[in-house]
């Protein structure tokens, strides 16, 4: 046990000593006052609302900003917003927490909901813990992260916050850009951008790119390429219409874990890759066709049609026998919306219909060796799952704001939502061998259910409140329901004895409150909330899937932003949360959950201060200073990983004539530090942080013709 980290005693002060310290900084330290003169929007609640009217916590990311990161990985960008914490896997591979826990599992991806210019990028029960790398982060026009359960309008999955990638409008593109990117460990990027417009009412645009990294680990890196497309214009009526499209490609060799006590400090170790034959081929392409009415017909329309496809291919190298899983999912949908006014009353009310196919086939080529002999007996070569479920999806919704003073906004939202599973077992049911042959010890690990079908019915309502109480600031408070069905995985890739998953849906109930504003020089937006998820799906200590978990969530979050002179901004982001147990339960792993006990990979402590300089129009600095603050790396909180700071060094300056160069220098103080770290099956084990690295870029872009933009 010499190698156990025991957590200090809890300090009650810590909330008071986070906030002290954070609001302290702003004398020294940004986030984003370059956007804070023009008013934020948040368009994920299916109709654009000012931020200052939202009852809830939104940080949009535009971008300049964006421009500046230079994201390689969503980490980068989506960690710069208060309550996120995104750890970053192997390559492109990412686990996500969003006011939460860091969740790993089947469902975790269920807990966040993703869109792509406001519609989800997946299928209910059809998510992938590492779906971000389906989106082009990298060439957005901006990403807003809204943090909390649902805004209402949204249904499944945004149970702990939303992700919603907006891709660059055409008006915005230049004629013509070009950009290339080199750095560390072999990595180029080259980047295209092209716009044009067809007479006065039609633009065109597209943004694609190409990067391959070598990978700073042994026989580690990816190639990765992205696309989106779309072309918008107006109707004779005033209508707005726009079609686009989006397409990635990731084909990637996976390192995995290195293992022991403090193995991310040895320089030898985190550059090891103990798993060389793993990795993961994947691609994706989506189509959105949308039309909005004029802003002054009557009972406003308004529709989304879309179309999606994914499929995937990874070697499951952290598993005895390594087998092979290939998934994918068919889908498509519309979104239908209606709006208007009646008298001091905003109106919306809406239906989503989805139809979705998902396929999950596992394989295993080769005997399973490395486990004890009944570990490996119970894994035999062949088949283990191969599947088809078909998903209906029926959401009607509705919202009213109502505006009982100038400076109060009332809201009120109801979704209700209706998903029904099919689920077709191709293969023998029961826990055998593919071709009926019995394990010893009980039976073989893998337990396919028969052909069933299950659904799911849900309400989530949500009641806000906003008061202006003066020019610029607001004060809000809100209290809503999330919820998420059990993902396809969940329920039909069972172990053990477990022949049926009776699961219902996980839910969360949270209430917040918040304070958000600005005076040009100085922005700053604070929210304190409260959350009970209930029915959290897990595996417990006899390998079934139940959903008798309980957690629950408490935290303060703040963003801010200092200009003291022209030429700097200070600024700053911080959260202090707790995501604790509320049950006991022994889980898979032999590990035990406590009441009480904090969740793993919760770290109470994330804050980030950034330093911008603008010493001319044409020149940016900034300094970059993260903190990610100890957390427990096992349910049983006796495995304690000590945290880390991290510096990141960015510039960006315009050369004149269209072109611009940057360059960024992560983990500027070379510091040795875990992007993951757990104790599992007895064992610490890391995903070792990357050691500094340094990227330049050169771009030119060639801006539209006068009169081209709208």
């Amino acid at each position: 046990m010499k190698h156990r980290r025991p957590a200090p005693p809890p300090r009650p002060s810590a909330p008071l000593l986070l906030a002290a310290s954070l609001a302290a900084s702003l004398a020294i330290v940004p986030v984003r006052a370059a956007d804070a003169l023009e008013p934020v929007v948040v368009t994920a609640t299916r109709t654009p609302v000012a931020a200052l009217d939202y009852a809830g916590s939104a940080t949009r990311l535009a971008a300049p900003e964006l421009a500046l990161v230079g994201a390689t990985h969503s980490s980068e960008a989506l960690n710069r917003a208060a309550g996120s914490f995104l750890q970053r896997g192997s390559g492109q591979e990412v686990l996500v927490a969003l006011r939460s826990p860091v969740l790993t599992g089947a469902g975790a991806c269920g807990a966040f909901l993703v869109l792509e210019d406001d519609v989800p990028i997946r299928p209910v029960g059809f998510c992938n813990v590492n779906q971000l790398f389906e989106v082009n982060f990298e060439q957005a026009g901006a990403i807003e992260v809204l943090r909390g359960p649902g805004v209402g309008v949204l249904g499944a999955n945004a149970i702990h916050g939303v992700v919603n990638v907006l891709s660059a409008r055409a008006a915005r593109l230049p004629a013509f850009g070009v950009g290339l990117a080199t750095g560390s460990d072999a990595y180029r990027q080259v980047r295209l951008a092209t716009a044009g417009r067809f007479g006065d009412e039609t633009a065109a645009g597209l943004v694609a790119h190409y990067t391959r990294d070598g990978g700073w680990r042994d026989a580690s890196g990816f190639t990765e390429a992205k696309l989106n497309a779309s072309v918008d214009g107006r109707t004779s009526a005033g209508g707005a219409w726009r079609v686009a499209l989006a397409a990635t490609r990731l084909d990637q060799e996976t390192a995995g874990f290195v293992g022991g006590f403090d193995a991310y400090r040895d320089e030898r170790l985190r550059r090891s890759n103990a798993n060389p034959e793993a990795y993961r081929d994947a691609w994706s392409a989506r189509a959105i066709a949308e039309y909005r009415a004029a802003d002054s017909t009557p009972g406003r329309f308004a529709a989304r049609a879309y179309a999606r496809t994914s499929r995937m291919d990874f070697l499951q190298h952290f598993l005895l026998g390594q087998p092979l899983e290939k998934n994918g999912q068919d889908s498509g949908g519309v979104l239908l919306g209606w709006s208007g006014t009646a008298g001091p009353l905003d109106w919306r009310a809406g239906l989503d219909l989805e139809l979705a196919r998902g396929r999950l086939v596992e394989d295993q080529a080769r005997p399973t060796t490395g486990g004890s002999p009944v570990a490996n007996a119970i894994r035999p070569v062949g088949l283990h799952y191969d599947y088809v479920v078909d998903a209906r999806l029926a959401a009607p919704w509705a919202q009213v704001d109502w505006r009982p003073a100038d400076r109060w906004t009332l809201t009120a939202a109801v979704r209700g939502e209706y998903v029904r599973y099919d689920h077709d077992n191709r293969m023998l049911a029961g826990n055998t061998a593919a071709d009926g042959t019995p394990c010893p010890f009980g039976g073989c690990l893998y337990s396919r259910p028969a052909d069933r079908d299950d659904a799911f019915r849900n309400l989530a309502p949500r009641l806000g409140a906003t008061w202006r109480f003066a020019p610029g600031h607001s004060l809000y408070a809100s209290a809503a329901r999330g919820f998420r069905p059990p993902e396809a995985t969940e329920l039909y890739r069972l172990q053990r004895q477990q022949r049926v998953a009776t699961l219902g849906s996980e839910r969360i109930d949270a209430l917040e409150a918040g304070l958000r504003g600005g005076t040009g020089s100085f922005d700053y937006a604070i929210a304190a909330y409260a959350m009970e998820k209930r029915n959290v799906i897990l595996r417990d200590g006899a390998g079934f899937n139940v959903d008798e978990g309980r957690t629950r969530h408490r935290g303060i979050e703040l963003e801010a932003a200092w200009s003291p002179l022209p030429v700097l901004t200070l600024g700053a982001g911080g959260t202090y949360a707790r995501h604790t147990y509320r049950f006991d339960r022994a889980v898979d792993g032999g590990e035990t959950i406590a009441n009480g006990n904090d969740v793993d990979t919760a770290p109470r402590r994330l804050a980030t201060l950034r330093a911008q300089w603008r010493p001319t129009d044409a020149t940016t600095v900034e300094l970059e200073r993260v903190a990610v603050g100890p957390y427990f790396a096992d349910a049983a909180n006796r495995n304690r990983y000590p945290g880390h700071v991290l510096l990141n060094l960015r510039a960006g300056l315009a050369l004149g004539g269209g072109w611009t160069a940057r360059a960024r220098v992560l983990n500027l103080a070379d510091r040795a530090y875990a992007d993951r770290a757990d104790f599992a099956f007895g064992n610490w084990r890391y995903f070792p942080g990357r050691e500094r690295a340094w990227f330049l870029e050169l771009e030119y872009a060639r801006p539209a013709a006068a009169g081209a933009s709208r």
